[in-house]
């Protein structure tokens, strides 16, 4: 059956087909420099040439995907340093989100992210890396929600998605998520609190856990494929 413009937006699995590339970018399915050809990744996603040269143009504005010059698209690889120097302006733009959060949080919310706090103990305590790697999006995400801080929020999910792969590594690393775990508590206790000088000093220090973690992996060798 051949593929037409409206399987673009939504290809096996429900997802996007930029949300498919993407997952595979971070899952190391597409490993950095490696050549992004339309015709494999349409075959590859039941989607048009279209739908997936609209996806990769979407992937290149994010960051993840780069176009070489007569060469087409590749995976973008992003260095340690620059993973670094990203983490760092998160530091700071993720403690302004953190502080703004405090000031706003309502009854329900603090429930909510009590919640997530309840499940991120049970994630780590039962090994499920992969669920907890998700609850750690989904208070990063609610965190800049709830800000109410649309610029730097704005500037987070770019950096996040040209950063997603490293993050991904860092969620995988044995002994990781029971070191960043009371970090994430420490977060959720002070927004809970409505104490934003708290928050804030504990979304930065959880930052800078993870450059320091970053660097750590990187250290260890090279990255497990196929996550």
């Amino acid at each position: 059956m051949a593929v037409t413009e409206g399987d673009a937006a939504r290809p096996a699995g429900g997802r996007t087909v930029a949300e498919a590339i993407r997952d595979a970018i971070v899952h190391g399915e597409f490993v950095p420099n490696q050549r992004l050809v339309e015709a494999d990744l349409s075959a590859q996603f039941a989607a048009s040439r279209a739908s997936v040269r609209s996806a990769l143009l979407e992937l290149t504005n994010e960051g993840l995907v780069e176009r070489v010059q007569n060469r087409g698209a590749r995976v973008r690889a992003v260095s340690l340093a620059e993973a670094v120097e990203i983490s760092e302006v998160r530091m700071v733009l993720e403690g302004l989100c953190a502080a703004k959060a405090a000031e706003r949080i309502t009854a329900e919310e603090i429930g909510e992210f009590t919640t997530i706090g309840t499940d991120m103990r049970a994630a780590v305590a039962s090994g499920d890396l992969l669920g907890y790697s998700r609850l750690n999006q989904t208070l990063h995400r609610r965190l800049r929600e709830i800000s109410g801080q649309h610029t730097a929020s704005r500037v987070l999910e770019r950096l996040r998605a040209q950063n997603v792969r490293h993050q991904f590594k860092l969620a995988m690393h044995p002994g990781r998520p029971s070191v960043s775990l009371p970090e994430h508590l420490a977060i959720i206790d002070a927004v809970c609190a409505h104490d934003p000088d708290a928050a804030e000093r504990a979304a930065r220090a959880h930052l800078r856990s993870v450059i320091d973690a970053l660097r750590e992996v990187h250290e260890a060798g090279p990255p497990v494929r196929g996550l």
